[in-house]
């Protein structure tokens, strides 16, 4: 009984694998943000990121339609039109453990 309790444990600290944001930059209204995440097929995947104001208004979404599994790290583009704080805070998800509690800042003038 303590291996089954041991088992299932260990299995859920093994799904909490969020993606991680290993770089973005700005120009122009488009942001390419590099992330990665132990992808492992259909069933558990980074499926998107997110540009959010102070406030955590979204100000874009960016999905990821298919996991990446060999192609760690990837970049993927956003343009946002219109203008924009001086700082954004860019959120990665996966299909898993949802929206991520952290945020990578970016300085966009």
């Amino acid at each position: 009984m303590k291996y089954a309790i041991i088992l299932a444990l260990w299995a859920g600290v093994a799904s909490a694998d969020v993606p991680l944001i290993e770089g973005a930059t700005f120009s122009d209204g488009r942001f390419d943000v590099t992330l990665s995440h132990p992808d492992t097929g259909w069933d558990h995947y980074a499926d998107g990121w997110r540009v959010e104001d102070a406030s955590g208004t979204v100000l874009g979404l960016r999905v990821l339609g298919h996991p990446h599994v060999n192609e760690q790290p990837f970049t993927r583009s956003l343009k946002i039109d219109g203008p924009l704080p001086a700082v954004v805070y860019i959120r990665p998800r996966c299909i898993v453990d949802g929206w991520s509690t952290g945020t990578f800042d970016l300085v966009t003038r």
